[in-house]
């Protein structure tokens, strides 16, 4: 049996992978190859990938060797993998957070989730676009635009298409067929968001479940890294390979006994006959007609496979404020604590340094301004004031949020539309999230903020703290009863 190799690399996932890396169908020298090869010729209309690792072939035929003389190390032996640029590679790569007055930085030593998967033989093979400091910059930066990288265009209609959340560029890349699959980071939507908007799955995990070390910060009581992929079984052979507790982050601490490296177990296509989902309906008002069809679709799909489903279910809604002082104490805290490890020649040590850098280069660093930047900067909370308000600043969902509600009902889960709003009361928490693709917008509307709500849509579970293994059974379970993600149709500049 030979391959096509062009054609066969759309949409292949890990398992068909390493089925043909084994029996030699395919070499991992020849895949990281062909995924360069299609990001030069489809990316620039996409602008998903801002840089390839220098190392990539070398990596990949050394891993290939390795399989020859001592087998496999696992499922992403050999497997090329996209990275979010707010993430640490010891490497030839920098690290930059989509920002010019990093685009020169290179990072000392690998972050956890980098030193995991090179431990699990992937293939690092690049850094993939974002929205610049992960959208924590300007309440006027549009989603996917980064000074370094420009603007992250959705592949299934570029231009047109809204791309979500700030790891934009790792979604994209992902449902462009340009790696196997990613990893982003989310503080509230931003893997969530982006997978939805492109036919993908997101796994937002429980804050803590994930190392952090060595990635750009935003909020320590929110931030956590996770994977973006084609299907809910790669998602969830991505992050086994993830979890762990870390010293370089406390609060891998608290997964001690809740966490596990193989989430695969969890595939429980008949789950549904046992689960009890629950329906916020108040998250579902904003949404416009077809999307709140794609919605009651999901809803009837998921008593059809056996699901109890409780509609509606009552669950206090107060809207996040993202200029809230918690977040932008935590913000002016961790990134100057990271900027300030930074080798000598890098001209920002502090978020007061990257201000006026990007004061003095304003032509290319500021095109939408740097308001929430200056905002963070200018809280002068002090410790005490900070737990203070952080604790009034969980107190309604901790008390009648998600647990609440879950334990009030006796579910599962949570059902929400795969829009941002909904995912706000488990940032908070730093509860996980998981969206599955659920349809296709063929009209659209274009909302208050000029985005489009045509295209791809998806459901997200949401539960308490570490029920991942749960949200995962629900989510394969609506994945194989349905299957609805299809490949973009790219085309060349």
């Amino acid at each position: 049996m030979s391959l096509n190799l062009r054609e066969w690399i759309v949409e292949v996932d890990i398992t068909k992978l390493q089925t043909a890396l084994e029996e030699g169908l395919v070499t991992s020298e020849e895949l990281v190859a062909e995924y360069i090869d299609r990001i030069d010729r489809y990316d620039p209309r996409i602008n998903s990938v801002l840089e390839i690792n220098p190392d990539a072939i070398s990596i990949a035929r050394s891993l290939d060797q390795e399989r020859l003389d001592s087998g496999s190390r696992g499922m992403l032996h050999g497997i090329p993998i996209l990275l979010k640029d707010n993430i640490d590679t010891g490497d030839k790569m920098h690290t930059s957070a989509g920002s010019v007055a990093l685009a020169g930085s290179v990072a000392s030593q690998d972050s956890a989730v980098a030193a995991k998967l090179r431990s699990a033989g992937a293939i690092i093979l690049g850094k993939a676009n974002m929205t610049e400091w992960s959208n924590f910059m300007s309440s006027y930066m549009p989603a996917g635009y980064s000074s370094r990288g420009g603007l992250v265009l959705n592949p299934y209609n570029p231009g047109e298409l809204f791309v979500s959340g700030s790891s934009s560029g790792p979604a994209a890349a992902v449902a462009a067929n340009f790696a196997t699959a990613a990893i982003g980071t989310e503080t509230a939507g931003s893997i969530i968001g982006p997978a939805c908007q492109h036919f993908l799955v997101g796994i937002k995990p429980t804050v803590g479940l994930v190392s952090r070390a060595g990635i750009i910060p935003i909020s320590a009581s929110q931030d956590t890294p996770g994977p973006i992929a084609k299907t809910v079984k790669d998602a969830a052979m991505m992050l086994g390979v993830l979890t762990g507790a870390d010293e370089r982050d406390q609060t891998t601490k608290s997964s001690e006994g809740h966490a596990y490296t193989d989430y695969t177990s969890f595939l429980d296509a008949d789950y549904l006959r046992q689960a009890r989902i629950g329906v916020p309906r108040h998250y579902y008002m904003g949404l416009d007609v077809e999307r709140r069809a794609i919605m009651e679709t999901a809803i009837e799909t998921l008593k059809q496979e056996g699901a109890v489903i409780i509609d509606p279910v009552d669950i206090v809604v107060e809207q996040q404020n993202w200029n809230n002082d918690v977040i932008c104490y935590e913000f002016k805290r961790d990134l100057n604590h990271y900027l300030a490890q930074l080798p000598d020649i890098s001209q920002v040590h502090s978020l007061r340094d990257l201000i006026e850098y990007n004061e003095a280069n304003s032509e290319i660093a500021l095109r939408y301004g740097q308001d929430t930047l200056l905002r963070a900067e200018a809280t002068v909370l002090t410790e005490q004031e900070y737990i203070e308000k952080r604790q009034q600043y969980n107190h309604l969902p901790n008390t009648e949020g998600i647990d609440y509600v879950l334990e009030r009902y006796e579910l599962d889960a949570l059902l929400l539309p795969g829009d941002v709003d909904g995912m706000y009361i488990a940032a908070r928490l730093g509860y996980p999230l998981i969206t599955v693709p659920a349809g296709y917008s063929q009209q659209g509307i274009v909302d208050t903020d000029g985005d489009s709500t045509k295209g791809p849509f998806g459901i997200v579970f949401s539960g308490k703290a570490f029920s991942e293994p749960t949200l995962i059974k629900l989510a394969y379970a609506f994945e194989q009863a349905t299957m609805y993600r299809y490949p973009p149709q790219l085309s060349e500049e």
